[in-house]
């Protein structure tokens, strides 16, 4: 099998409080391969979503490392990007000015080649005419379809998403599940894995090669299951 391309080891976190810390998460440690879909499932307030911030480089640990491709994730990198519940999309800004801050980083690049490829991406998740929108004017589907064209826009190798779907009616999580899956693992995608934090057992089941299990308090992995 090939060197994980995502490794998280042995890390712990604690919650700071004028008490005191309360430890939220202990020595976690799993792997994810190329091509994967792993899925991190636990009750709520486990700490999942604080684990997938962790990875994500947005929340230091108090112990332990996150490597990417070998290299300890120290802060935000353009090559992690994250999918969050909530869309986490400006409302001052349209649809395209939205996915364009996911090309912030690249000095390379002009205005115009940024606007370009904030404009495929959004083609590519369907929305295609609705470039100047404001998310007001936007469903719950359409919303999280701009925050996935964002995330994809990075040109990430490690997509983080945390419960995506989460607020989303029945059926427009069913089929933005298999959208999703499709557009990311595919030849022209930069994506090579992908970390998804859930509670609905059947969209894990459907999308996932392996499942993390966490539970306990602090939590801890109580198991891993391949899919």
């Amino acid at each position: 099998m090939k060197e994980p391309i995502l490794e998280v080891v042995n890390v712990s976190y604690s919650y700071k409080t004028e008490r005191g810390p309360i430890p939220v998460l202990k020595d976690i440690s799993f792997s994810v391969h190329y091509h994967e879909f792993v899925s991190i499932v636990a009750p709520t307030g486990t700490g999942k979503t604080t684990l997938l911030r962790i990875i994500a480089g947005l929340r230091k640990p108090d112990s332990g490392k996150v490597l990417l491709m070998g290299e300890e994730v120290r802060g935000p990198t353009p090559k992690l990007a994250m999918i969050f519940q909530d869309f986490a999309l400006f409302p001052w800004l349209t649809a395209l000015e939205n996915v364009e801050l996911a090309l912030m980083h690249r000095k390379d690049l002009n205005k115009e080649v940024k606007r370009k490829i904030a404009r495929k991406y959004l083609a590519l998740v369907g929305l295609e005419g609705f470039e100047d929108y404001y998310p007001r004017e936007l469903s719950g589907g359409m919303k999280q379809r701009v925050a996935i064209a964002r995330a994809l826009a990075a040109q990430p190798v490690v997509l983080l998403m945390d419960e995506p779907f989460a607020n989303l009616d029945a059926i427009t999580a069913e089929g933005l599940r298999s959208e999703v899956y499709n557009m990311v693992f595919n030849e022209e995608s930069t994506v090579k894995a992908i970390v998804m934090v859930s509670h609905n057992l059947e969209e894990v089941v459907e999308l996932s090669d392996k499942v993390i299990i966490l539970g306990g308090k602090p939590a801890g992995i109580i198991a891993e299951v391949d899919v």
